[in-house]
Protein backbone atom coordinates (compact mmCIF):
# COMPACT_ATOMS: atom_id res chain seq x y z
CA UNK A 1 0.00 0.00 0.00
CA UNK A 2 1.56 3.25 -1.21
CA UNK A 3 1.81 5.84 1.73
CA UNK A 4 1.38 9.69 1.68
CA UNK A 5 5.10 11.17 3.44
CA UNK A 6 7.11 13.30 1.81
CA UNK A 7 9.88 11.55 0.42
CA UNK A 8 13.40 12.41 0.26
CA UNK A 9 13.51 14.20 3.45
CA UNK A 10 13.95 12.75 6.76
CA UNK A 11 10.52 12.43 8.30
CA UNK A 12 8.89 10.89 12.03
CA UNK A 13 5.87 8.42 11.44
CA UNK A 14 3.96 5.81 13.46
CA UNK A 15 5.53 2.41 12.28
CA UNK A 16 2.77 -0.04 11.05
CA UNK A 17 4.35 -2.88 12.98
CA UNK A 18 5.10 -1.46 16.58
CA UNK A 19 3.09 1.76 16.13
CA UNK A 20 6.22 4.01 18.24
CA UNK A 21 6.85 7.46 16.42
CA UNK A 22 10.16 6.59 14.68
CA UNK A 23 12.45 8.21 12.35
CA UNK A 24 11.92 7.40 8.17
CA UNK A 25 13.59 8.43 4.75
CA UNK A 26 11.73 7.68 1.96
CA UNK A 27 12.47 7.50 -1.35
CA UNK A 28 9.00 5.70 -2.54
CA UNK A 29 5.63 5.72 -2.05
CA UNK A 30 5.83 2.08 -1.92
CA UNK A 31 8.22 1.90 1.00
CA UNK A 32 7.03 0.28 3.64
CA UNK A 33 6.14 2.17 6.50
CA UNK A 34 8.21 0.13 8.98
CA UNK A 35 11.05 1.20 11.52
CA UNK A 36 14.63 -0.36 11.29
CA UNK A 37 14.20 -2.24 14.79
CA UNK A 38 10.96 -4.06 13.38
CA UNK A 39 12.14 -5.47 9.79
CA UNK A 40 13.13 -8.24 11.40
CA UNK A 41 9.50 -8.86 12.49
CA UNK A 42 8.13 -9.52 8.77
CA UNK A 43 7.16 -12.77 8.29
CA UNK A 44 4.39 -15.43 10.13
CA UNK A 45 6.86 -17.50 12.03
CA UNK A 46 7.93 -14.36 13.73
CA UNK A 47 5.08 -13.49 15.76
CA UNK A 48 6.51 -14.32 19.22
CA UNK A 49 9.80 -12.31 18.61
CA UNK A 50 7.91 -9.48 17.78
CA UNK A 51 5.30 -9.16 20.31
CA UNK A 52 9.12 -9.39 23.18
CA UNK A 53 10.87 -7.30 21.22
CA UNK A 54 7.93 -4.18 20.80
CA UNK A 55 7.46 -5.06 24.79
CA UNK A 56 10.99 -4.29 25.33
CA UNK A 57 11.12 -1.10 22.72
CA UNK A 58 7.66 -0.01 24.19
CA UNK A 59 9.53 0.15 27.82
CA UNK A 60 12.07 1.68 26.45
CA UNK A 61 10.32 4.93 25.00
CA UNK A 62 8.23 5.29 28.08
CA UNK A 63 11.05 4.86 30.35
CA UNK A 64 12.93 7.51 28.13
CA UNK A 65 9.87 10.17 27.87
CA UNK A 66 9.04 9.71 31.80
CA UNK A 67 12.92 11.16 32.08
CA UNK A 68 12.35 13.96 29.71
CA UNK A 69 9.31 15.32 30.68
CA UNK A 70 10.50 14.89 34.30
CA UNK A 71 13.86 16.79 33.79
CA UNK A 72 12.08 19.37 32.07
CA UNK A 73 9.15 20.09 34.44
CA UNK A 74 11.71 19.94 37.25
CA UNK A 75 13.91 22.60 35.47
CA UNK A 76 10.47 24.52 34.82
CA UNK A 77 9.60 24.51 38.92
CA UNK A 78 13.35 25.58 39.52
CA UNK A 79 12.94 28.60 37.40
CA UNK A 80 9.65 29.50 38.48
CA UNK A 81 11.05 29.53 42.06
CA UNK A 82 14.18 31.35 41.35
CA UNK A 83 12.41 33.91 39.39
CA UNK A 84 10.05 34.32 42.58
CA UNK A 85 12.71 34.84 44.74
CA UNK A 86 14.29 37.60 42.20
CA UNK A 87 11.01 39.63 42.22
CA UNK A 88 10.80 39.27 46.32
CA UNK A 89 14.38 40.34 46.31
CA UNK A 90 13.61 43.32 43.50
CA UNK A 91 10.31 44.50 45.13
CA UNK A 92 11.92 44.42 48.92
CA UNK A 93 14.82 46.89 47.43
CA UNK A 94 11.90 49.21 45.77
CA UNK A 95 10.19 49.33 49.21
CA UNK A 96 12.95 50.22 50.80
CA UNK A 97 13.96 52.97 48.45
CA UNK A 98 10.66 54.42 48.55
CA UNK A 99 10.77 53.99 52.49
CA UNK A 100 14.11 55.61 53.08
CA UNK A 101 12.85 58.76 50.83
CA UNK A 102 9.68 59.03 52.80
CA UNK A 103 11.78 59.41 55.80
CA UNK A 104 12.96 62.89 54.32
CA UNK A 105 9.90 63.75 52.83
CA UNK A 106 9.24 66.90 55.39
CA UNK A 107 12.90 68.11 54.68
CA UNK A 108 12.54 67.79 51.16
CA UNK A 109 10.56 69.59 48.59
CA UNK A 110 7.54 67.68 46.79
CA UNK A 111 9.16 68.17 43.61
CA UNK A 112 12.84 66.88 44.65
CA UNK A 113 10.58 63.77 46.64
CA UNK A 114 8.98 62.96 42.98
CA UNK A 115 12.42 63.52 41.12
CA UNK A 116 14.35 61.01 43.55
CA UNK A 117 11.45 58.31 43.22
CA UNK A 118 12.15 58.29 39.79
CA UNK A 119 16.03 57.87 39.58
CA UNK A 120 17.75 55.14 37.79
CA UNK A 121 17.93 53.23 40.46
CA UNK A 122 14.64 52.77 41.21
CA UNK A 123 13.95 52.27 37.68
CA UNK A 124 16.63 49.54 36.70
CA UNK A 125 14.79 47.77 39.95
CA UNK A 126 11.58 47.73 39.00
CA UNK A 127 12.80 46.50 35.45
CA UNK A 128 14.30 43.54 36.30
CA UNK A 129 11.18 42.43 38.73
CA UNK A 130 8.93 43.11 35.31
CA UNK A 131 11.98 40.98 33.39
CA UNK A 132 11.93 37.95 36.34
CA UNK A 133 7.92 38.27 35.82
CA UNK A 134 7.84 37.92 31.91
CA UNK A 135 10.25 34.96 32.27
CA UNK A 136 8.60 33.34 34.82
CA UNK A 137 5.14 33.96 33.20
CA UNK A 138 6.72 32.08 30.07
CA UNK A 139 7.73 28.89 31.83
CA UNK A 140 4.06 28.83 33.20
CA UNK A 141 2.35 29.29 30.09
CA UNK A 142 4.50 25.72 28.44
CA UNK A 143 3.53 23.74 31.67
CA UNK A 144 -0.08 25.24 30.89
CA UNK A 145 0.40 24.43 27.24
CA UNK A 146 1.06 20.81 29.05
CA UNK A 147 -1.33 20.16 31.18
CA UNK A 148 -4.03 20.80 28.72
CA UNK A 149 -2.53 17.67 26.12
CA UNK A 150 -2.69 15.57 29.61
CA UNK A 151 -5.79 16.93 31.19
CA UNK A 152 -8.05 13.72 32.67
CA UNK A 153 -10.56 12.62 30.21
CA UNK A 154 -14.24 14.04 30.70
CA UNK A 155 -15.37 10.83 28.97
CA UNK A 156 -13.30 8.21 30.64
CA UNK A 157 -11.28 9.80 34.02
CA UNK A 158 -9.09 6.59 33.75
CA UNK A 159 -7.84 7.93 30.30
CA UNK A 160 -5.70 10.84 30.05
CA UNK A 161 -6.12 13.04 27.19
CA UNK A 162 -2.64 11.92 25.32
CA UNK A 163 -4.45 8.74 25.20
CA UNK A 164 -2.38 6.44 27.84
CA UNK A 165 -4.01 5.65 31.20
CA UNK A 166 -3.94 8.17 33.73
CA UNK A 167 -1.75 5.53 35.74
CA UNK A 168 0.34 4.95 32.96
CA UNK A 169 1.40 8.71 31.72
CA UNK A 170 4.34 10.24 32.82
CA UNK A 171 3.64 13.90 32.69
CA UNK A 172 -0.24 13.49 35.01
CA UNK A 173 2.62 12.27 37.75
CA UNK A 174 4.87 15.23 37.19
CA UNK A 175 2.25 17.50 36.53
CA UNK A 176 0.65 17.30 39.91
CA UNK A 177 3.99 18.72 41.37
CA UNK A 178 3.11 21.95 39.92
CA UNK A 179 -0.77 22.23 39.24
CA UNK A 180 -1.76 24.05 42.32
CA UNK A 181 0.83 26.60 41.60
CA UNK A 182 -0.28 26.57 37.58
CA UNK A 183 -4.21 26.89 38.70
CA UNK A 184 -3.30 30.39 40.49
CA UNK A 185 -1.31 31.67 37.99
CA UNK A 186 -4.16 30.98 35.31
CA UNK A 187 -6.70 32.47 37.43
CA UNK A 188 -4.49 35.53 38.51
CA UNK A 189 -3.85 35.93 34.54
CA UNK A 190 -7.05 35.44 33.31
CA UNK A 191 -8.61 38.25 36.03
CA UNK A 192 -5.80 40.21 34.43
CA UNK A 193 -6.94 39.72 30.80
CA UNK A 194 -10.59 40.49 32.03
CA UNK A 195 -9.35 43.64 33.35
CA UNK A 196 -7.73 44.94 29.89
CA UNK A 197 -4.39 44.43 31.95
CA UNK A 198 -1.27 42.62 30.43
CA UNK A 199 -1.45 38.73 30.96
CA UNK A 200 0.21 35.88 29.51
CA UNK A 201 -2.26 33.55 28.97
CA UNK A 202 -1.59 31.59 25.28
CA UNK A 203 -3.93 32.67 22.90
CA UNK A 204 -5.50 29.40 22.48
CA UNK A 205 -6.66 29.75 26.00
CA UNK A 206 -10.48 29.39 26.50
CA UNK A 207 -11.08 32.90 27.23
CA UNK A 208 -10.10 34.12 24.06
CA UNK A 209 -12.61 31.34 21.91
Amino acid sequence: MAHAYQLYNDVDAQCLCCRAMQPFHFTSAADQVVCSFCVRHTGPDRAERRDTDHVALWLELYTELQDVHAAAVADATAESALKDQIIAERVAEVDELRGLLAESFDSTPRGGIREVLETDLVKRAERKTELAERRTDRAMAVLWRLAQRHSINPGDPALCGCGMGVALCPDQQALELVRTELAEWETRNVQRAEAGQRHALPPEHPSFV
